[in-house]
């Protein structure tokens, strides 16, 4: 077993939260979401889309560090694993301080190598600041451990962390599947614009849901994705385009390099929560 650590490059946390604002700065706009940069305010307010409190000026970009402890420290597959998670201001060397994302201080998204395995979970606070969650890990093989949160006076961050889990990894070949999928209680179409993504360009991503009667909310969003490259460079979680629902929900993306990807998206209906997903191939421009 083995662990590294990262941050990762996704449109929250790096494409979005350092140079657009920058840019809305230089065009005198004081107030910015710092979950969706594209939506501003000259006075204060809160955010449509997420649900965020604008924030005045240009938040301090700096990187924050995860610390992870594991019992026990060298888990098997099948093994009830404990995580400890701390989240570390490289300025002050303390614990950070965190801010709601979503109705949650920290999100979790648990993805193995193969892209075969997707959690999205939450961690639960400790009275001395830390976070942990308790999990088993299904099979061996690496895992990307992906924390998204949101440092007072800093900007989104989406920190990872990889483990490798001992045994023989069975060698899965990743294929393009963009035809509909069923979660629990929904089926999910998709639909994109373009057609075949672009790397590098917006893509148009249109989730049509079958029956879209009973759609609910989940942590502050009518849906949650996902992204990842078929690497697991790169990471991208987002919410939809738009605030309203209907019986098509439109995310939009960028993905930053030709290839395969991974789209997890997540949708309540009646409760349940459904988590279906697409292998979309990306074209170089």
């Amino acid at each position: 077993m083995a662990l590294r650590t990262g941050l990762i490059s996704r449109r929250r946390a790096v494409l979005l939260a350092v140079a657009p604002l920058t840019a809305f700065a230089q065009q005198d706009i004081p107030f910015v979401c710092p979950m969706d940069p594209d939506v501003r305010s000259k006075v204060p307010a809160r955010c449509p889309r997420c649900g965020m409190k604008l924030v005045a000026g240009i938040p301090d970009p700096r990187e924050f560090r995860v610390d992870l402890e594991l019992t026990p420290k060298a888990p098997k597959p099948g093994d009830r694993v404990r995580m400890v998670f701390r989240l570390m201001d490289p300025k002050t060397g303390k614990q950070a301080k965190l801010q709601l994302i979503h109705e949650k201080l920290l999100h979790l998204f648990l993805v193995s190598g193969d892209l075969s395995y997707f959690a999205h979970e939450h961690p639960e606070l400790q009275p001395d600041g830390s976070f942990i969650y308790r999990t088993t890990f299904p099979k061996s093989g690496e895992y990307r451990l992906l924390c998204d949160f949101y440092p007072e006076n800093a900007t989104p961050q989406m920190i990872a962390r990889t483990l490798y889990l001992p045994g023989t990894v069975s060698a899965t070949r990743l294929k393009a599947d963009v035809a509909p999928q069923r979660g629990s209680n929904l089926g999910v179409s998709l639909r994109m614009e373009p057609a075949v993504p672009l790397a590098g360009t917006k893509t148009m991503l249109f989730f049509r849901l079958d029956p879209p009667d009973g759609l609910e909310a989940y942590l502050g969003a009518w849906g949650h994705m996902l992204c990842a490259s078929s690497d697991l460079i790169d990471v991208v979680h987002t919410h939809p385009a738009w605030e309203d629902k209907g019986d098509t929900i439109q995310f939009n993306l960028i993905f930053p390099r030709p290839g395969l990807h991974k789209v997890w998206v997540q949708f309540q209906r009646l409760g349940v929560v459904n988590t279906v997903a697409f292998t979309v191939p990306v074209s170089s421009i």
